[in-house]
């Protein structure tokens, strides 16, 4: 395994958190999105997680710094994978918008080039034909915040070459992860199998009117002793993300509840800016949250 030079392609909130982590390990790291003005975004957004690694893994500022330097940014894909030994993609959950990323990269990427799918709902399988090296290709899943949860889930799809999985396994140690090896393909994979459906119940509660977000959270955290109720979680997953798989949903099953939640989200959270965490506002505004106030669980 001699993944010396990671591309990341999107530059999201994970996309971005990905390229930080995979730099401060200390590989070189391509960051690719689609235009010039997401790039900017990307910068921007590269540069907040600095305050992040000093106040949470105790970071000095040179570390912080020299993990930027190793991080080049690209608005043109050929450039940005010229050299590419891996590529992790993270850009929308949307199949045709991956598919057709995928049609480009594999033009555009080195023969020997690995492509990783950050996917957390699509499965591998979706995408192996479309990128031209279906045995070099699978998922690759990280958590929100991971530098503090560091979790990745490696999964292959039924044409992964075995070295191919044992590599990346490898690799997602060597940038600080814990690999989790999923053998077979499973929708939503580990970690999203145990957070989507609590995320999913707590939306229909709040649509439904049944409860607001303080209190669904409420209820959570002190049943369970989790740090965070479903709300909070999809702040800083981002708003956007669960949009995009609410509206899968309903366009996959019909479900008109689903349908009622696409458009709630829509109309009360993205249109109005309140994207979560990222944007100070979602279901709850930053930098003070309401569910870190002392008296939130009494």
């Amino acid at each position: 395994m001699n993944y010396q030079n990671v591309t990341v392609a999107g530059s999201g909130v994970l996309g971005s958190q990905i390229a930080y982590q995979t730099a401060f390990k200390g590989f070189h790291v391509s960051v690719y999105d689609m235009n010039q003005e997401a790039v900017e975004k990307a910068k921007e957004r590269i540069e907040k997680l600095k305050t992040r690694y000093q106040k949470d893994l105790k970071a000095t500022e040179q570390e912080v710094n020299q993990a930027y330097s190793r991080i080049s940014f690209h608005s043109d894909l050929e450039k940005a994978v010229e050299n590419a030994d891996f590529v992790i993609e993270a850009v929308p959950e949307v199949i045709e918008i991956k598919t057709e990323f995928y049609n480009k990269l594999g033009k555009a990427a080195p023969e020997k080039t690995i492509f990783a799918t950050n996917s957390s709902t699509l499965l591998p399988s979706q995408f192996a034909e479309a990128t031209g090296r279906p045995e070099k290709f699978l998922a690759l899943h990280f958590a929100n915040e991971i530098w503090k949860n560091n979790t990745a889930e490696v999964m292959k799809h039924p044409g992964t070459d075995e070295g191919v999985f044992k590599d990346v396994i490898e690799f997602a140690k060597s940038i600080g992860m814990v690999a989790l090896p999923l053998h077979k393909e499973q929708p939503g994979y580990i970690l999203n199998s145990l957070l989507v459906p609590l995320l999913d119940a707590a939306e229909k509660l709040l649509v439904n009117d049944v409860a607001d977000v303080e209190t669904i959270d409420k209820t959570w955290m002190i049943a369970t002793g989790a740090p965070n109720g479903p709300f909070a979680i999809l702040d800083i997953v981002g708003i956007t993300t669960a949009y995009n798989v609410v509206k899968d949903k309903a366009n996959k099953t019909g479900d008109p509840m689903y349908e009622k939640l696409a458009k709630f989200l829509k109309e009360e959270y993205l249109d109005k800016g309140k994207l979560g965490v990222e944007t100070g506002e979602g279901f709850y505004k930053y930098p003070n949250p309401a569910f870190l106030e002392p008296d939130f669980l009494k």
